[in-house]
């Protein structure tokens, strides 16, 4: 079962939602729901969920807000935005932080269960390919076999959007004791080590190949918006982009 929880102030759309998720006998769970951003991240940084559905507008912290932390901080974690507003700049803003979809409200249960069917594929392609390169049976494995496999599979693609939590029930493993063996044995836990790597891909690119442009590194590292990794970037080495390749490289 994948794990969801479900975000909006208004209580009937919110058991509604949860209703519409669990009776879908796809594979989704409601594991937690909450009624604004505040309580929805705390929620999420507890039980690192498969998917979050939010609502844009919220109490305390509104759902771009939300699902631009969560971008940052577990963007394995996919995310879907509801709203009852049509304007396109909410689509835009929402996309940019990697929402898989943007349905309004009142969310009809046919567009919600074809949102679904559309996750789970991704989500199943994706627990299909972990089995095959690990090529070991769940219960084979040590703890250090599973960080070793962990630190290997991020190493070879950290390019691209990575799925802990699959790699946790890849193992048999909750997100979060995955988490733990990863900063015994590694020090860091493994968001953290998947950011660092595209990171310092980023500073070599900056560094050695003055004719790739910001736009150009972006995406060769998995980032299709230049101003979103701009954002990551600065925040994780201090400079920006453009600062770091100027004070790096000698004319």
């Amino acid at each position: 079962m994948y794990k969801v929880i479900v975000c909006e102030d208004e209580v009937m759309i919110l058991d509604n939602i949860v209703k519409k998720i669990n009776q879908s006998e796809l594979g989704f769970e409601v594991i937690a729901k909450a009624m604004n951003g505040k309580q929805g991240l705390e929620l999420i940084e507890e039980h690192l969920p498969d998917v979050v559905v939010s609502d844009i507008k919220m109490p305390f912290m509104d759902g771009l807000e939300l699902i631009g932390k969560i971008d940052v901080k577990y963007p394995y974690i996919k995310k879907i935005i509801i709203s009852g507003y049509a304007e396109f700049e909410y689509a835009k803003k929402a996309m940019k932080y990697n929402a898989i979809d943007y349905l309004l409200k009142p969310v009809k249960s046919e567009e919600l269960i074809q949102t679904l069917i559309k996750l789970k594929v991704n989500l199943d392609e994706q627990l299909s390919e972990l089995m095959d390169k690990a090529g070991i049976l769940k219960n084979q494995v040590t703890p250090y076999e599973a960080v070793q496999f962990t630190q290997w599979y991020i190493r070879a693609n950290f390019e691209k959007d990575i799925n802990f939590n699959l790699i946790a029930m890849r193992f048999n493993y909750t997100p979060g004791y995955l988490s733990k063996l990863f900063v015994q044995y590694v020090g860091e836990t493994p968001n953290k080590y998947y950011l660092n790597l595209k990171m310092d891909k980023a500073k070599y690119l900056l560094m050695h190949c003055e004719k790739l442009s910001i736009k150009q590194i972006a995406v060769m590292i998995g980032y299709e918006d230049q101003s979103y990794f701009s954002r990551i970037f600065k925040k994780i080495v201090g400079k920006s982009p453009l600062e770091y390749r100027d004070n790096t490289i000698i004319h």
